[in-house]
């Protein structure tokens, strides 16, 4: 890995990059993770018998807007204006987890990856925060990217996803 490092200037400070050169193209990032949990505890999400509520569609619903959120998280992000974003927390009574998949689509002029990762992260928090009250021993593992297109470096895939 010889690519310098973009988020330091000359003297090894932190700024934010320049992409005002750079063309708007077509973007995309899909990130993963789990939340893994007690079969108990999954077993009353699926039921739905959780007191907080819907746990799925509200980690869905926080992840989307975590995504929309990311510049204001982590400070040398840019504000983007997103095309889409699709979260997706599934059931896994096999490995007793919620798996979580979000993917983020926009035409600018920087990648999405940042956004894909926040919305797992958040996604996966709001499940234990619905949940923690029966489990407080759930762990989010495993948040990573799997695939990104677009930009200078074009398409990336994640081996082993």
């Amino acid at each position: 890995m010889s690519e310098q490092l973009t988020h330091l200037d000359e003297h090894g400070r932190a700024r934010m990059v320049d992409v005002g050169h750079k063309d708007d193209t077509a973007r995309v990032a899909t990130a993963r993770g789990a939340v893994h949990m007690q079969p108990e505890t999954l077993q009353q999400i699926i039921a739905g018998n959780m007191k907080k509520g819907d746990v799925l569609t509200v980690a869905e619903l926080a992840g989307v807007m975590a995504a929309k959120r990311t510049s204001d998280l982590i400070p040398l992000c840019h504000p983007l204006m997103l095309n889409h974003i699709t979260v997706t927390c599934t059931p896994n009574p096999a490995q007793s987890c919620v798996d979580i998949e979000a993917t983020v689509r926009l035409t600018g002029k920087t990648g999405v990856e940042m956004e894909a990762l926040t919305a797992v992260t958040i996604a996966g928090l709001t499940i234990y925060d619905m949940a923690k009250a029966i489990d407080k021993g759930m762990r989010l593992t495993d948040v990573r990217l799997v695939r990104k297109e677009g930009g200078k470096s074009g398409e990336w895939r994640l081996e082993m996803c």
